[in-house]
């Protein structure tokens, strides 16, 4: 895709007593490869939700945790060259927590969803639902 992006997803973890440490994610990335540049916003097993980014491939992810925890729904939002994490807690507006993080991607790039563990041998799921993807800011 290219231009400014709204990306948003319900999340559910069917098995609540899985392991803490897997998630689910929107996400945006410069390429598909491994190191790529990246923004996501994820929600972990255990309820700790962030903002993450790569900001040059091949460089460590760098990460904006939030107090809060296991929203219903998670966003991200793409303005220009700022990315900014979206939740909703309860079914209430999507709301911004905390500032944009500013990434210089090129265009086009890749803008998905995801489920991903830490632990490679474990297995589980997740379930993103009522996604919305709008080629547009402020859609979340």
């Amino acid at each position: 895709m290219s231009g400014d992006i709204s990306l948003a997803a319900d999340v559910k973890f069917p098995n609540e007593a899985g392991f803490f440490d897997r998630k689910a994610v929107v996400i945006i990335r410069q390429s598909l490869d491994d190191d790529s540049e990246e923004a996501m916003v994820a929600r972990h097993g255990a309820g700790l939700m962030h903002l993450a980014w790569r900001p040059e491939k091949n460089t460590k992810v760098l990460q904006m945790k939030v107090p809060e925890k296991s929203a219903m729904r998670i966003g991200i939002e793409k303005r220009g060259e700022n990315y900014a994490m979206f939740i909703s807690l309860n079914g209430e507006p999507m709301h911004q927590l905390g500032d944009p993080v500013k990434l210089p991607f090129k265009e086009p790039f890749y803008v998905g969803i995801g489920f991903c563990s830490h632990i490679p041998d474990k297995v589980d799921t997740a379930i993103l639902s009522n996604v919305v993807l709008e080629n547009a800011a402020g859609k979340i």
